[in-house]
């Protein structure tokens, strides 16, 4: 599964490399991959996350070659963003938005508006059989108004819902209500998690439709969607689907890998043409020149202040890609409080919960994890967030005297009771307590 991803996602940035020859860089990529999985089957016998990541951070510094950053940075970003660290993530691996002679015109120089995406996502999905988000795995943003359209959705009598590498052995994810670590791979990062959490709440069936084969490229796309098709439509006609997927699954034309998307197997398959919604493309980077040239436009005439989709006067949605999906995401730049970003609040469904270093009994880094009252150990927390990790830019001495204020942060959660744990860079539990979360928390 990480091969065949890191494979996908290198030969994006293809261009980004060193003046080589195509096949010399093809052989730096392999090497980098063939490295980067030993390490990461290595680091998977250590327990616990943040021990995991420690070991991570410091092969990835140790090692300044373009093709092992590159391979991986993603892995590390993967971690970055379980671990709540969501800038690092981008900042450890991000495809830059480059123009493209396949961009539709500006919709800042035609008759274009900009609306809430929530309402023109639940206008456009009246009627419509399937849905199919994508997103950035290493940038947790792009799963938040997928969240978030999810009630939207129930109430429009959409039934099943299926997201990329939950895991067809976990036959117990429905019964427990919540995913753990034996769910999938994505549903590790706590966003994503909440994604299936909120749907199984909501009353959807949650399918797992990744390949269980070792295809790769076309073959695995078709076997995604025939998955989609015998598990959700073969025995049942009036089943309507919500389909949450990584980058260009979703693509409606055009050669993807070789051969074919997921989705365009998926309307092959079931003749049903979904309505595919593109969230990767117009958001924010931690480094302006990766942005989109439109999205940089859009900040400096009037950056967004909520996810937004351009439409014309007769209703009509604006793509960047035409042909190729129904409609674009425009996700809004985001804000920093007590070191995290705004986003996380989902709209205003979770507040901000204000936590300080003492928590942690002078045992840092330390991991904050918030479950919810009910949930086993087992859960994916609500939240998690890393402080205390070793600022490299600061010396010694001030590493030492950093202060608790400094250690501050916060989780941020539904209103409710929760289990908050800390566990420091052994797995070892250094405290836990019960907390519950107010309307309009901070502090507690």
């Amino acid at each position: 599964m990480h091969q065949r991803l890191i494979v996908l996602l290198s030969s994006v940035l293809l261009c980004a490399a060193a003046p080589l020859s195509a096949a010399s860089w093809k052989e730096q990529q392999i090497a980098a991959a063939e490295k980067s999985e030993s390490i990461l089957r290595q680091t998977e016998k250590v327990r616990g996350l943040l021990a995991q990541y420690q070991i991570m951070r410091a092969a990835y510094a140790a090692d300044e070659s373009k093709a092992f950053r590159l391979i991986f940075g993603q892995y590390l970003s993967w971690h970055q963003s379980y671990l709540g660290l969501h800038e690092d993530a981008l900042q450890s691996f991000s495809i830059q938005q480059i123009s493209d002679k396949q961009d539709a015109p500006s919709p800042l120089e035609g008759d274009w508006q900009l609306q809430p995406a929530v309402d023109v996502i639940a206008r456009l999905a009246q009627g419509q059989r399937a849905v199919f988000f994508n997103e950035a795995h290493n940038a947790a943003i792009t799963r938040s108004l997928t969240v978030e359209m999810l009630p939207r959705l129930k109430a429009l009598g959409f039934t099943h819902f299926a997201a990329e590498t939950l895991y067809e052995t976990d036959h117990k994810l429905a019964q427990r209500g919540y995913a753990n670590d034996d769910s999938g791979f994505y549903t590790q990062e706590p966003v994503y998690a909440e994604m299936v959490r909120t749907a199984l709440k909501l009353g959807f069936i949650v399918v797992p439709y990744e390949a269980a084969s070792d295809a790769t490229g076309d073959a695995r796309e078709r076997e995604q969607a025939r998955n989609l098709y015998q598990r959700v439509f073969k025995d049942n006609a009036d089943a309507r689907l919500v389909v949450n997927a990584g980058y260009a699954h979703i693509v409606e034309s055009g050669k993807y890998l070789g051969g074919a998307s997921m989705a365009q197997h998926f309307r092959k398959m079931t003749r049903i043409d979904p309505l595919t919604i593109e969230q990767t493309m117009l958001i924010p980077h931690t480094q302006l020149g990766q942005d989109h040239a439109y999205y940089r436009a859009l900040l400096a005439k009037s950056p967004p202040k909520q996810p937004g989709v351009f439409v014309a006067a007769d209703g009509k949605p604006w793509t960047l890609r035409p042909d190729q999906y129904d409609l674009s995401v425009v996700l809004p730049p985001f804000t920093r409080e007590n070191g995290r970003e705004s986003w996380l609040s989902l709209d205003g469904a979770r507040v901000p919960y204000s936590v300080d270093g003492e928590i942690c009994r002078n045992s840092m880094p330390c991991l904050l994890e918030a479950r919810y009252q009910g949930d086993g150990d087992d859960a994916i927390p609500a939240d998690r967030i890393v402080i205390g990790l070793r600022d490299n830019s600061l010396s010694n001495t001030e590493q030492k005297f950093r202060t608790i204020d400094q250690l501050r942060t916060d989780l941020y959660l539904r209103p409710g009771k929760y289990r908050l744990r800390a566990t420091n860079a052994d797995n070892q539990v250094v405290t836990t307590q019960n907390i519950t979360v107010g309307n309009r928390d901070r502090n507690p």
